[in-house]
């Protein structure tokens, strides 16, 4: 758990080592997020290449972090979700089906910046 009293530097070294746990704990036990990191290998050096401009190498590159990003914050909500309870309950379901439509919309988002784009 945080340190509460952490001040300066030593708070911003602990954001880190949580930081790394967030990213080794989502990596464990998220196949999605697993495979939007090699989505991510994959795509990169292919953004880099592609890309005329700086600016579109960023929006190629940066649609697909965004996707990692709102999976990291879906995995967060169903994992505060499953710890309240593994019973099925209406609002529990529909805080999973949000987090799932946000990440719906960011790679839809990636799908829709790559197309234009490239095309």
């Amino acid at each position: 758990m945080a340190n509460q009293n952490a001040k300066g530097f030593k708070r911003l070294i602990n954001a880190c080592f949580f930081s790394v746990a967030g990213f080794k704990a989502t990596w464990t036990h998220e196949e999605a997020f697993r495979q939007e990191v090699i989505l991510f290998v994959v795509t990169t050096p292919l953004a880099i290449w592609l890309g005329q401009t700086n600016i579109e190498k960023l929006l190629l590159i940066g649609s697909i972090i965004l996707v990692m990003l709102v999976e990291l914050l879906n995995s967060a909500v169903e994992a505060v979700v499953d710890r309240v309870g593994l019973e099925h309950h209406e609002l529990s379901g529909r805080a999973k089906d949000i987090g799932s439509a946000a990440v719906m919309m960011s790679l839809v988002w990636a799908a829709v910046t790559w197309g234009l784009i490239l095309l």
